[in-house]
């Protein structure tokens, strides 16, 4: 909204691409082709022209734009293809050449500006070349040097270029040169012609860039000298003693700067100082200035509005981090920044053109276009964001969050000083102020009435008591005072009663409403974003002030996230709807009709406000606002009908008002049709809004479907909703019961008060979205619970969280209470894995013996691996291996050695199912430190490439932390359902009680676990009411064993009284005397004679004992069985409670916190149950994070706060934190590039927590992928090895058959004379590639491929909907076909894998988003056995982000699939065996003109180059009907024999194909 004239829009560093003067490319290339839905009949007509802003934000070279440009010319010439670059004036004058020709004269086209950075311009010339400052010998680099520098750094960081400081990490001495040139000429210390406001703002956002990359040593230090207290120097003397009194810490600070810079004698030395002591002063002047320039209306200075934003937001960033903020936030006061900001003509003139936007019934105005960027709307929005942090609720010099009570006694404090200050210099004018009531005097209202009456010298002498400037900042006129109301307007604003930011965010709606929906200065209204401008939204950076801090900004981004969905949700109802102004001719009155009809959207038939509910003590707004509304669904089909029916309580609904303009003609009709393409050039929200009259839209949640009578459909059942049927209602009219946002109500009935329109009697549409995108309202809700809530952080956390002190503080080897002891169970096969496990380490065995003893085994850690004194006590021991060793553990430790006991796992039974199941995956050394860091205490970060096993890792910490530490809880969080399926299912297939396990959330349907019914609440309920049928019955054959009568096993509770007076006494007699015989024959056999439950393990394996063996084998046996019957009697106690427990809800709620100890959900069912967790009292002692990667920051923090803190300490008991993900993979989904480029918020905690520096553990050894096929990916990640499985299985050895490569990228060109095709906006397709691939997938169906071993991938959504349409016209109807295991995009695709991939990458002019390296990963990183690429190979092979895969492919011919012929797929896992080596291809590199690769002489029948999608077809349609023709011959003689074989699902009848 504040950016639609693209003329003018803050591109960064460059303007929106012109024709370039030097070198004219045609418009097909400045201009993307963008096909839209309505333009795609037989014959296209010529697509639309693109306007500037489609451009910039849709531009990327295609590889005939890099090759024939001029800058890749020069490049050539001078820095690339092994040339050394120039230096002194030689490389001045390139440099000059470059700035004028290709830069400054093409007013820096992006086109230009992208070629030089994939030209790599500044790390093979500027940089190479630069020379800070003059020196013997050397002269100084020229200022156009350093601005280049500084467009290219801001170039890399605008297409967000990773690693771009480490260019310059070599010389740390020629960098800080760099950094004070840089910010000499931003205070114009530097006098040249290049430096215009324009150049400022590009210095300006490198210096942005540069404050928020603090992490980087090499950046901190050039950074925080601008910033420490040393600033101060610039402050009023006034108020630094003030500052000096409230913290007298600051004045040693102060004094020990001071000292330093009075003893520096050198006047080189001396300079610097006093520059960098005043910069910031100068900088904050210099802007005053050019912000005084601004006027209120008309044309404002050239790049002067944009500077200003920008200014803005380096303030912004400055307040938003404490090491920056600590002193600066005293000088950014006593400057009077915002107080002048807000004052300021261009404020005003941003509100007013915000009131003009938001207001649809005002006319456009004639310069609307013209006024878009230079608004100031986006100003005024910056300035509240910088209001927020100027005044945020902390201590700037300790970092401590303010409390309400800090805040009300500090804001007492200060007015107090006030009045005494009043009281001493202004006694006549002011004594009735200063004698006042604090109460009485310290709203807005009062101080200014009570300042009102004071006179001009009076205030000026009274501000300079206080500290208040009361001559202009950025005047070098002495005596230039600010007028009387300015000064009034100050002291208010200083000293006014505000209310507490978290007020201000209850008293926010959670839904947006037209104002925030359409306002494209936050949300901007496409989804490509440039990055190329500022937003008046928050950031997601490395640190934040305090949890508030950060809650707050993660509300703020999701709220808008969400906004922006929203959006494009009624956008496309609204057009669907079609609404239309018709006028009844017999009153001339005009209403709005609906032309079409929309799946989501249905118009309304009646809304009416029904009940308001009283506020809550101390509140304004109504405690609820019920509402009623209907709807007739008459015209939609039976489907439709039932998605309206199906719409459950909690489903959020958007009631939309829409006043179609009416129909004019003539000259009106003309001044309309200009108004509105005025307002199209505003940008597509805000003109969409006023093109479809949309007016208000207000968000509610249903509360209840009312019925035929009015009243809400009882729902006793507790499972109605879901899956069961819901009660029907008769008739087409569905009704209803909505609750609507209170605040928004508050909001509006203070509007209409005002008298404006009453909102709700104007609905005429009603809204519906999809469930699984819906719940944003819920998530917003815990958000803001969170913030009300005083949060308990782990202490040991909380400065990792926050991003402050020593990264590697929450490391388990710094923990207060580490433990040392640990049970590893069955992490280790044998002691030769024990071994490797431990490299570099001495492993000694207790018990001073030179045998290996066997596992399972229990390791002590030597003392020296841990920080805390602690580490000796007896709680760094674990639970399990206390109750085997006692708590005396550490007694015959050796230093610096890991001490290795083992121990006999007790026999827990006779039967098969109690012997305990073991993990057989043998781990690797960094496979087992993660488990080892996994189980101890402290942050642990498992960094695991693909295929290395982090779900193996996940499931072994699990379970050691159940065996270690019983009595504790663990949480496990995913991003998506699949991951916590395959995540679980492992789970319970090691030895972990299935009772202690519980998965809730969606998608538990799809786990694949045999007999143990549903893993949800209610299925666990049920299977321990069944299981308490089966003890209970266990119960009672037991008694019948031992003769006993009585219905023992009618309940848990005769059960119980059973088992004490009857078994028990029974065993202890029998254990009494077994245990004081002497091993004897006699012994063994008495002992097998007197066991008394012999009976009742008659049908366990025989013989029982082994009469033959020892007294001890025999005790064993019989304490084995001994342990099976007890254990009966423990699950009927556990089960009693169900017995106890009537309602089904109950039990559930019992079932999560009581009894299962180990509790799987993603983080979406995490963020919406929070508040109900804390209200049942839910526990848990670790989180267990897969995914890590993929989840949004506050998804992965809101799961760490789903229970209370511990009564007795207040502590929060959560002990461990394990989070395992990649972050080199693709990170969470953000839909809106705005919010996920400048926003940040596609960072999740995983990434964060890597860019601090946070310790990690890289999993080295990938399982998944053919090594050749490894190869795509190993080179992203440090020392990627192999696994043995890799190098040894037959089908990692053997050819794919059919195929002469394991893996081939192959070019396919225009198909039908189109490559990638758009037929809706960011809908890419592709036909060949989708054909190409589609015809693949049948070759390798046709060779006896398994359909569920091969997936379908592609890049984009647009080519999935085409492949999935191309294979139910091909492949889905053919039984011999059928479909292939899934059809997705590489994003839905992370995290699982297939044997075979078939990759498309759609773009044929662009590479698009497949220039993230972490999609390319994805993609590469998905295949087993084989991976089949089919794109436009030149195209992504000249990217230069993605050439160490496409070099990779490139070792494999390109321009044509190669196959094989007489091969099909084995038929069983043993005919592996007998495949052709993967090395064996029948082919070679040839050195002839034409080709590359060349068929072997003695192979030329048995492969074939498949050149192209047409002879692929034709190859397979011949295969298919030699298949059809052989399976009709086979029925036949089938038919005529009854004795002949039947072919094998077409194997043999495939044999007779390849053999023909």
């Amino acid at each position: 909204m504040s950016r639609p004239g693209p003329a003018t829009a803050d591109l960064g560093f460059f303007e929106a691409p012109e024709a370039d003067p030097v070198q004219a490319l045609p418009t097909s290339v400045i201009a993307p082709t963008v096909v839209s839905a309505s333009a795609l009949p037989i014959s296209p007509p010529p697509p639309p022209k693109a306007t500037k802003q489609q451009i910039q934000e849709q531009y990327a070279p295609t590889v005939k734009e890099i090759q024939g440009d001029e800058i890749t010319k020069l490049a050539a010439a001078h820095w690339l293809e092994g040339h050394v670059p120039a230096t002194g004036d030689a490389a001045e004058a390139v440099v000059q050449t470059i700035w004028t020709q290709h830069l400054s004269m093409c007013s820096f086209s992006l086109r230009k500006v992208m070629m030089l950075e994939f030209s790599q311009y500044l790390e093979k010339f500027l940089w190479p070349t630069f020379v800070p400052r003059s020196t013997k010998g050397r002269t100084k680099s020229s200022v156009v040097h350093v601005l280049s520098l500084v467009v290219m750094v801001n170039e890399k960081f605008r297409q967000r270029v990773t690693g771009t400081w480490d260019i310059f990490a070599d010389d740390a001495t020629r960098f800080s040169g760099l950094v004070t040139r840089v910010l000499k000429l931003l205070v114009q210390l530097e006098d040249d012609a290049q430096i215009t406001l324009q150049t400022r703002r590009f210095l300006l956002i490198f210096l942005i860039e540069l404050f928020q990359s603090l992490e980087h040593d090499l950046v901190r230090n050039e950074c925080l000298r601008l910033v420490n207290i040393s600033v101060w120097s610039s402050v009023l003397e006034t108020r630094r003693e003030r500052e000096f009194q409230q913290q007298p810490e600051r004045r040693a600070l102060w004094d020990r700067s001071e000292g330093k810079y009075q003893a520096t004698r050198k006047q080189v030395a001396k300079e610097k100082m006093d520059f960098d002591r005043s910069f910031m002063s100068n900088l904050i002047k210099s802007f005053l200035v050019v912000l005084s320039t601004i006027p209120e209306t008309g044309a404002p200075p050239p790049d002067a509005v944009i500077y200003c934003e920008r200014f803005l937001e380096f303030m912004i960033d400055l307040e938003a981090q404490l090491p920056t903020r600590r002193h600066f936030n005293v000088l950014l006061h006593d400057h009077l920044v915002v107080p002048l900001c807000d004052s300021s003509r261009l404020a005003k003139r941003g509100r007013e053109f915000l009131r003009q936007n938001r207001d649809i019934s005002l006319p456009v105005l004639a310069d609307w276009g013209a006024r878009g960027s230079e608004s100031g709307a986006l100003f005024v929005q910056l300035l509240d964001r910088l209001k927020y942090y100027a005044r945020f609720e902390i201590d700037d010099f300790t970092g401590s969050a303010l409390s309400a009570a800090d805040c009300t006694r500090l804001h007492y404090a200060k007015v107090r000083q006030l009045q005494k200050l009043a009281f001493s210099n202004a006694r006549e004018e002011m004594e009735d102020f200063a004698l006042a009531n604090v109460g009485n005097i310290d709203s807005r209202a009062d101080l200014k009435d009570a300042l009102d009456k004071v006179s001009e010298v009076t205030l000026q002498k009274l501000c300079a008591v206080i500290g208040i400037r009361t001559e202009h900042v950025e005047s070098v006129e002495a005596g230039a005072h600010y007028e009387k109301g300015f000064l009034i307007e100050l002291l208010v604003s200083t000293y006014e009663r505000r209310s507490r930011q978290i007020d201000a965010i209850n008293a926010l709606p959670l839904y947006p409403d037209e104002d925030t929906l359409f306002d494209e200065t936050t949300v901007p209204p496409t989804q490509n974003f440039p990055n190329t401008h500022c937003l008046a939204i928050p950031k997601l950076n490395l640190q934040f002030l305090t949890i508030h801090d950060y809650l707050l900004r993660n509300f703020t981004l999701f709220r808008l996230e969400s906004t922006y969905e929203i959006r494009q949700d009624l956008e496309d109802v609204v057009k669907r709807l079609n609404p239309q102004n018709s006028v009844d001719k017999r009153n001339n009155q005009g209403a709005t009709i609906f032309g079409g009809w929309a799946r989501m959207g249905c118009p309304i038939d009646h809304f009416r406000v029904g009940e308001v509910g009283t506020p809550k003590l101390g509140e304004r707004k109504p405690s609820f606002v019920k509402a009623d509304l209907s709807i007739n669904v008459s015209r939609y089909t039976d489907s439709v009908r039932r998605e309206w029916e199906s719409l459950r309580p909690h489903d959020v609904l958007f009631l939309v008002t829409i006043q179609a303009e009416p129909q004019t003609s003539g000259l009106k009709a003309l001044e309309s049709q200009e108004q509105k393409a005025a307002a199209a050039t505003q940008g597509e929200g805000a003109s969409f809004r006023r093109k479809f009259g949309i007016k208000y839209v207000r968000g509610c949640e249903i509360s209840a479907l009312l019925g035929d009578d009015g009243r809400p459909l009882d729902d006793n059942n507790q499972n109605a909703f879901e899956g069961q049927q819901r009660p029907r209602v008769t008739g087409f009219r569905r009704r209803f019961r909505v609750l609507l946002d209170t605040n928004q109500y508050q909001k509006d009935l203070h509007s209409v008060s005002q008298k404006n329109e009453d909102v709700y009697p104007t609905f005429n549409i009603v809204m519906r979205r999809k469930p699984q995108e819906n719940n944003f309202k819920a998530v917003l809700d815990t958000i803001r619970d969170l913030m009300q809530s005083d949060l308990v952080v782990p202490a040991w956390l909380q400065n990792v969280f926050l991003g402050y002190g020593d990264r590697g503080s929450a490391h388990f080897t710094k923990m207060e209470n580490p433990v040392r002891t640990v049970d590893f169970r069955d992490t280790f096969i044998d002691w030769d894995h024990l071994v490797e496990a431990f490299p570099g380490k001495r492993l000694v065995a207790s018990g001073k013996t030179s045998e290996k003893p066997a596992p399972p085994y229990v390791l002590t850690f030597p003392k020296s691996m841990y920080a805390s004194e602690s580490a000796d006590d007896s709680t760094s021991i674990s639970t399990g291996a206390k109750r085997k060793f006692g708590s005396t553990s550490h007694a015959d430790e050796e230093d610096g050695a890991v001490m290795v006991r083992s121990y006999q796992p007790l026999n827990m039974g006779p039967y098969p199912e109690d012997s305990p199941r073991k993990s057989a995956v043998r781990f690797t050394a960094a496979q087992v430190e993660a488990i080892h860091a996994g189980t101890s205490p402290g942050l642990t970060m498992v960094v695991g490439p693909p295929g290395t096993g982090k779900t193996d890792v996940a499931v072994q910490i699990i379970a050691n932390l159940y065996h270690n530490f019983p009595e504790q809880h663990t949480l496990i969080i995913t991003h998506s359902n699949t991951a916590l399926n395959q995540l679980f299912e492992k789970i319970a297939a090691l030895d972990i009680d299935p009772r202690h396990i519980l998965r809730l959330g969606r998608g538990q349907e799809d786990l694949e676990i045999e007999s143990e019914g549903s893993w949800g609440k209610y299925g666990r309920v049920t299977a321990f009411l069944e299981k308490r049928i089966e003890l209970l019955a266990e119960v009672d054959r037991l008694a019948g064993s031992l003769d006993i009568d009585g219905a023992h096993g009618s309940t848990c509770e005769t059960a119980s009284y059973f088992f004490t007076y009857h078994i028990l006494s029974r065993w202890e007699s029998f254990h009494a005397q077994l245990r004081k015989r002497a091993d004897t024959d006699e012994s063994v056999a008495w002992a097998v004679s007197a066991f008394p439950f012999a009976a009742f393990f008659a049908d366990a394996p025989q013989p029982l004992f082994d009469e033959t063996g020892s007294l001890d084998a025999v005790r064993k046996v019989a304490e084995g069985c001994w342990r099976h019957i007890k254990n009966i009697f423990v699950e009927i106690e556990e089960v009693r409670a169900f017995e106890l427990l009537r309602s089904g809800n109950d039990r559930s709620n019992y079932l999560l916190v009581k009894e299962a100890k180990i509790i799987a959900m993603t983080c979406t069912h995490a963020a919406l149950k929070r508040r109900e967790f804390v209200k049942l009292g839910f526990q848990y002692d670790t989180v267990v994070m897969e995914e890590s990667g993929q989840i949004l920051e506050v998804e992965t923090f809101i799961p760490l706060l789903l229970q209370n803190p511990d009564p007795d300490t207040g502590a929060s008991r959560l002990k461990r934190v394990v989070m395992i993900g990649d972050h080199n993979q693709l990170p969470p989904v953000v839909k809106n590039m705005a919010f996920q480029r400048y926003g940040n918020m596609e960072q999740s905690l995983f990434a964060r927590y890597v860019r601090l520096g946070v310790p990690t553990i890289q999993l080295d050894a990938q399982g998944r992928a053919r090594p050749s096929l490894a190869e795509l990916f190993k080179w992203k990640y440090f020392a990627l090895q192999d696994l043995p499985n890799v190098q040894t299985l037959p089908e990692y050895k053997g050819s794919n058959p059919g195929f002469a490569f394991e893996y081939q990228a192959v070019d396919v060109p225009d198909f039908l004379g189109n490559g990638e095709t758009e037929p809706r906006p960011n809908f890419m397709q592709n036909l060949g590639e989708a054909e190409y691939a589609v015809a693949t997938y049948q070759y390798m169906r046709l060779l006896g491929y398994p359909a569920e071993r091969i997936s379908i991938l592609t890049t984009y959504n647009g080519q999935k909907e085409l492949i999935i349409d191309v294979l139910e016209k091909r492949c889905a109807w053919n039984p011999l076909f059928g479909t292939p295991h899934r059809v997705a995009t590489v994003d839905q695709y992370q995290g699982q894998q297939n044997d075979y991939i078939l990759l498309s990458l759609v773009r044929t002019k662009t590479v698009g988003h497949l220039r993230d390296v972490r999609r390319l990963i994805v993609a590469m990183s998905r295949a087993r056995l084989g991976l089949y690429v089919f794109c436009r190979y030149s195209l992504f092979a000249a990217c230069h982000d993605l050439v160490p895969v496409f070099e990779q492919l490139a070792k494999r011919p390109t321009e044509a699939l190669w196959l094989r012929h007489h091969e099909t797929y084995p038929a069983t896992p043993e005919a592996w065996d007998g495949q052709r080596p993967v090395a064996e291809t029948g082919l070679k590199q040839a050195k002839n003109q034409k080709t590359t690769w060349a068929i072997e002489s003695k192979k030329r029948t048995l492969v074939e180059e498949i050149a192209g999608v047409e002879q692929m077809g034709v190859h397979v349609q011949k295969l298919m009907q030699k298949k059809v023709e052989l399976l009709k011959q086979a029925r036949d003689a089938q038919n005529s024999s009854t004795e002949a074989a039947e072919p094998n699902d077409g194997a043999d009848a495939m044999e007779g194909v390849e053999s023909s």
